[in-house]
């Protein structure tokens, strides 16, 4: 990435004023710098050579101290504002490329981005803050003190201003060939990274299954060695930039002193006057100063800068259309899916699909697994484009197709159970929703009641993220009293009686029959003959494998 890319300001609009404070503080700074070189030299000079007492220079030293004093607010300013641009251009930049994610749909996600896209919008893009807070800043006060700087002491003294001009490009070549390198290094690191954080969701996530089988001990080689080299990557990283930082403060060091001697021969011989020598050599550590920092702290910003790349490239990739039509209402619309096809690796699944979902009815999608009905779920509700077909909401004005409509006003008419269900965190009453007596009559129908009579504190129970706390059951029947509070006209379960028992299973059929009884439209993916048999219309659905379940 550049020093400043230009996407990052059009995707984190914080940034932009940030730059813009960043900038008229680096300007104010570089004034400050100079008018404190120029007092400190015209201070001591009159005490060194005119034998000026404190009193004559009291003037000089409360100018002196005034501005130290204003470097110090100017130097909180930007460390106070900096802190808080770096949170919201984060969260900004993490926000569109959660966006960009979900336009993207299921399928980028299930094409092996899942994983690595959660590493990046967590501890990846988190790195990003010392971009903010440290490297900018010391990029403008690089693009603004050290030209500035560099034009006083050629006001004042063009010898010193020829030595550092022939010395000042030393600092960025060095700056690029060691930083090609740490660069590479730390998007190796970042890739190793969101290699541990794959393996580690998918260990989390099958944990169960290891366990059972045994095996839950197997997979902790590999995630002990991803680490390691993890940390031997972070390391080799840190050795550069330690090094790195030595060079650059002994070119820097070399430079100064080429400066002094020229000053000090000069002194010597009377061809340059105490007060201007003094200035120029306080003046001539300010001029390499913000290069120097800007070295440094590359190194802490890198990391972040390789997770940008990474957010930059995913919000680079096209998007599907979005629509802007407003989703007429669900309560009185008939979804169809005309001849919908999903291309995977292994054909058309599902292929040729048609589907028609009448107001008030309960359809139920069959077939064996990897016939597509998850799939036909994602199509129907506008997560993933089909490839062959299309998606129609033929309501009280007319047909719509759903590419065309505004995907958040047909969103907030449908309720989505998956056969995961995704719970926050927070009381059960709290992830629930709806009054107490609503609550009371769904939990009775669904047994959550049975549930909440083993729980400590009942409806007031904290739930951790996904539902932590409750068995894969018990998250079921949360979830499916959420579906049934909910006032969306179109409820979607896919599979509610995988994780179920027999009782289980009653309380999902017992659920589908309420919603049906409240006239709202139910959509099931069922592998159960019972499930299947409480449906209005039962769909079977086909690959191109021709596998079929009638």
């Amino acid at each position: 990435m550049r020093p400043l890319d230009p996407r990052l300001l059009r995707y984190a609009r914080s940034a932009r004023g940030y730059v813009a404070l960043t900038a008229g503080l680096g300007v104010l700074t570089a004034a400050l710098v100079v008018a404190q070189a120029l007092l400190l030299a015209r201070a001591l000079g009159r005490a060194v050579h005119d034998g000026a007492t404190l009193d004559a220079i009291a003037p000089l030293v409360a100018g002196l101290a005034a501005v130290v004093a204003a470097r110090v607010l100017v130097t909180g300013l930007q460390e106070r504002y900096a802190h808080r641009a770096a949170t919201r251009a984060v969260g900004e930049l993490r926000d569109a490329v959660v966006e960009r994610a979900v336009d993207l749909g299921p399928r980028h996600l299930a094409a092996g981005h899942g994983p690595a896209l959660v590493t990046l919008v967590t501890r990846g893009l988190d790195a990003l803050e010392p971009y903010f807070v440290r490297y900018l800043p010391q990029l403008v006060l690089a693009a603004t003190v050290t030209p500035g700087t560099l034009l006083v002491v050629l006001g004042l003294d063009w010898v010193s201003a020829a030595i550092l001009v022939g010395t000042i490009p030393l600092v960025p070549v060095f700056m690029v060939l060691v930083g090609r390198l740490t660069q590479g290094r730390s998007e190796r690191g970042l890739a190793t990274m969101q290699r541990l954080g794959a393996q580690v969701l998918d260990l989390v996530a099958g944990l169960p299954t290891l366990q059972a089988l045994g095996r839950e001990r197997g997979p902790a080689a590999r995630v002990r060695a991803l680490g390691d080299a993890h940390r031997r990557a972070t390391m080799g990283t840190l050795r550069i930039a330690f090094l790195s930082g030595m060079v650059l403060e002994l070119l820097t060091t070399l430079s100064v002193a080429l400066v002094a001697v020229g000053i000090g021969l000069r002194l010597v011989e009377g061809h340059l006057d105490l007060v201007t020598g003094l200035a120029v050599l306080i003046l001539a550590p300010e001029v390499f100063l913000p290069l120097r920092q800007v070295g440094a702290q590359y190194h802490a910003a890198v990391d972040g800068v390789a997770a940008a790349e990474q957010a930059f490239t995913l919000l680079d990739e096209p998007a599907p259309a979005r629509g802007t039509r407003t989703a007429p209402d669900l309560a009185s619309t008939t979804l169809r899916l005309d001849g919908v096809g999903v291309t995977t690796a292994d054909g058309l699944a599902p292929a040729a699909l048609d589907l028609v979902v009448r107001p008030g009815t309960v359809v139920a999608l069959t077939g064996p697994s990897g016939a597509g009905k998850s799939t036909a779920v994602d199509v129907l509700l506008g997560l993933l484009p089909p490839d062959e077909g299309r998606v129609v909401l033929d309501g009280p004005d007319g047909p719509v197709d759903l590419a065309d409509v505004d995907r958040d006003t047909f969103w907030s008419q449908v309720t989505w159970l998956p056969q995961r269900p995704v719970l926050e965190p927070g009381s059960v009453a709290d992830v629930v929703g709806g009054d107490d007596a609503s609550r009371a009559r769904a939990a009775a129908l669904t047994g959550l009641d049975e549930v909440l009579a083993t729980l400590p504190a009942g409806w007031s129970t904290s739930l951790g993220r996904g539902g932590v706390g409750l068995s894969v059951g018990q998250r079921q029947r949360v979830a499916l009293t959420r579906a049934l509070l909910s006032p969306a006209p179109l409820v979607v379960l896919d599979e509610p009686t995988a994780h179920l028992d027999a009782s289980g299973e009653q309380v999902v059929l017992d659920t589908v029959r309420a919603l049906r009884a409240e006239g709202r439209t139910v959509v099931l993916v069922a592998h159960r003959a019972s499930l299947a048999g409480c449906a209005d219309v039962v769909v079977p659905v086909r690959s191109t494998a021709g596998q079929v379940v009638a």
